[in-house]
């Protein structure tokens, strides 16, 4: 099965490409020639999953070069801090402007924590899967499914370890002592919210 994973992010692509069945060939924006910006305009990480992947499956019932493809998915992960009201959600990779800076990102995290004594926090992916049921054994319709994946954990008081991206360095999950960047790339891509959700969209491909 050919999938476009609506990404151009090759950290995402490395960790989902470790997780999905190797009958799976995976194809980025960039493979296809998308190059439209989406506005991310949902107020839930629901929401700007299926905004980017209906965006993404427009594009491919149009341009007859992408004909052999199977189908598209698209995820949109958010950062929740209950102490926070649940920011950032939706807005965690913009959190601290439009320029997706994550060192500033995480700057903020750590301002706005620094009085607070619950550190408690999760990750959230949502991934939206479309192709046609013909392909997971129904009839020839487009189909959207939703799966989602999470990780409970808290925020460090400061920022440790090298690995990852985003707010690896300061996320450390339920059960461990170490932050997302300061485990080994294995353990971070077994636990993490998105190999989660990854997981539960392999069952739909199956």
């Amino acid at each position: 099965m050919t999938l476009v994973f609506a990404t151009n992010n090759a950290h995402k692509l490395e960790e989902v490409s470790k997780i999905l069945p190797s009958t799976c060939c995976l194809l980025t924006l960039r493979d296809i020639g998308f190059n439209d910006d989406i506005e991310e305009t949902g107020d839930t990480l629901e929401a700007n999953s299926l905004i980017k992947a209906r965006a993404v499956w427009d594009f491919l019932q149009i341009h007859p070069q992408t004909q052999s493809i199977d189908g598209v998915f698209a995820d949109d992960t958010g950062l929740e801090i209950p102490v926070l009201n649940n920011q950032p959600g939706v807005r965690t990779a913009r959190w601290a402007g439009d320029e997706h800076n994550d060192a500033a990102n995480r700057q903020k995290a750590l301002r706005l924590l620094q009085d607070k004594n619950d550190r408690s926090a999760r990750f959230r992916t949502v991934i939206t899967l479309i192709t046609y049921k013909d392909n997971i054994g129904k009839e020839n319709n487009p189909i959207a499914a939703q799966v989602e994946g999470r990780v409970e954990g808290r925020m460090a008081e400061e920022e440790r370890g090298d690995g990852g991206f985003g707010y690896d360095s300061l996320f450390i999950p339920k059960g461990y002592n170490m932050t997302f960047a300061e485990l080994p790339a294995e353990t971070k891509n077994s636990i993490s919210h998105r190999a989660r959700a990854v997981q539960q969209l392999s069952l739909l491909l199956v």
